[in-house]
């Protein structure tokens, strides 16, 4: 087939069944877990040797640069990026990326992935994708099914019907089991898990939308009229947008067509939905402990151990999960580790940043570290990519003393600018409308130390910036 599949990589979503490493501002799909890519960029990776259009990326506006940033990384050029303004699950997201797709003057095979999954069989995956592709030119709406191999209670499962082509009819969805059902399955064999994966033609999918929930659609229609492209991202009128009730596609579409389609997928997947399936997937040593980072662990057996910052060190563990961050420790069982989704509550409840972001914070220019904090001070840890550039601004509670530690920064104070190299700083004092570059060919790292009354990154005034922030 010469037809161009268009991946959909559904990238929104905040997840915290992976906390303290997974957070609101630097969710599941953004980390690096056990390889040297993210996961997001492992998904993208994994489009590989299928012929295929540039692929579209739905995030949240909080994440856009982090997930534009991270597609240059990898080298991945013409990845429209489709900002929702907020989560409204899986069914109005793929609606945007359709109705898009369609605006083209074309109607592709969307190739719909979720950029949280690790599946370690790329050949597989392209094989079944390549079946799926057929199903779903046809007019079908293909869902990729996961062969079970444990009784699991997590997952949706599906029911095959009659075969067709490479796949099956669907006979029907079927809600997390207990135990019970699960082995009952298990058992009886025709059940698949419910990958999250989907193959369609945007047609066919909004065919089926204005079916079953046409008032998705409707607000997704409204949504996209009011839309406005800012360089590689799209944003969505928010009023329409907000209108929409969220529902996943399962929900609204999938359980309802009739023309829904199985294929199966054997390739090492898994949604890596929580700390004991991450150990589960990940490679271990002959006492079946995953480590990652400065680990020295005596005695211990079955244990995942991440140590992100320092060294982490143990004696006698068994069967937990040891997450270490530049501001947290985590430490569970792997059989209670589901709980850290009431922990992560608690913390929210209470107003604790540590829910939302990690105190290495990434920014279009670069990124900040905040190393240390107290009353009417923060030290900050900068870094400027090379040729980036930070707004024109200036604050109205603190001041600032900037002092470089390598490269050089061009800084903008008041009506002057100034050429700053390694072990030189300047001052920016209160209400001084200031700016950072950096001209140079490697990183410019600085240290900043902020005084005042009010410390907050909501204090800033922009002037002027490149990034559409001003």
């Amino acid at each position: 087939m010469d037809e161009k599949v268009l991946p959909v990589i559904l990238a929104g979503g905040s997840g915290t069944r992976l906390w303290p490493l997974s957070r609101r501002h630097y969710a599941k799909q953004y980390l690096t877990l056990g390889g040297e890519r993210t996961l997001l960029q492992e998904t993208v990776v994994r489009l590989e040797g299928l012929a295929h259009a540039p692929p579209m990326l739905v995030c949240s506006e909080e994440s856009r640069f982090l997930a534009a940033e991270q597609m240059r990384s990898i080298g991945v050029a013409g990845v429209r990026i489709l900002l929702e303004p907020a989560g409204r699950n899986t069914a109005p997201a793929i609606a945007l990326a359709a109705l898009l797709a369609e605006e083209s003057g074309r109607d592709p095979v969307l190739l719909v992935m979720p950029a949280d999954h690790v599946i370690s069989g790329q050949k597989a995956f392209l094989a079944a994708v390549q079946a799926g592709t057929v199903l779903a030119g046809a007019g079908e709406l293909v869902t990729f099914g996961i062969a079970p191999d444990r009784p699991e209670t997590g997952y949706g499962y599906i029911k095959a019907g009659a075969a067709t082509g490479a796949g099956f009819r669907v006979a029907k969805f079927v809600e997390k089991p207990d135990v019970t059902t699960a082995e009952g399955y298990l058992e009886q064999g025709g059940y698949y898990w419910n990958s999250g994966i989907f193959m369609f033609r945007a047609s066919a999918y909004l065919a089926e939308l204005e079916t079953h929930r046409p008032d998705i659609l409707s607000a997704c229609r409204a949504a996209l009229a009011g839309a406005a492209a800012d360089a590689d991202f799209t944003r969505f009128d928010s009023a329409s947008f907000l209108a929409c009730p969220p529902e996943s596609i399962d929900y609204a579409v999938m359980e309802k067509t009739a023309r829904a389609v199985v294929v199966p997928l054997s390739a090492g997947w898994s949604d890596i939905g929580s700390w004991a399936a991450l150990w589960a997937a990940s490679a271990q040593d002959a006492r079946g402990n995953c480590e990652i980072g400065d680990v020295l662990s005596l005695e211990g057996h079955g244990n995942y151990i991440n140590a992100g910052s320092r060294l982490v060190a143990t004696v006698g563990l068994e069967d937990m999960v040891v997450i270490e961050t530049k501001d947290v420790v985590f430490v569970a069982p792997k059989a209670r580790v589901g709980e850290v989704q009431a922990l992560v509550a608690s913390l929210k409840a209470d107003g604790r940043p540590e829910v939302t972001q990690h105190r290495e914070v990434y920014r279009p220019w670069g990124k900040y570290d905040c190393v240390d904090t107290g009353e009417r001070y923060q030290v900050k840890r900068i870094t400027v990519n090379p040729g980036a550039k930070l707004s024109l601004q200036k604050h109205h509670h603190r001041a600032e003393h900037w002092v470089v530690v390598r490269g050089a920064a061009l800084v903008t104070r008041g009506d002057e600018e100034i050429m700053l190299s390694e072990d030189q700083s300047t001052y920016i004092p209160l209400g001084e409308v200031h700016a950072l570059a950096n001209p140079g060919k490697i990183p410019l790292e600085l240290i900043e130390v902020q005084s005042g009354s009010y410390l907050g990154e909501d204090d800033i005034v922009r002037f002027s910036d490149r990034y559409g922030r001003s």
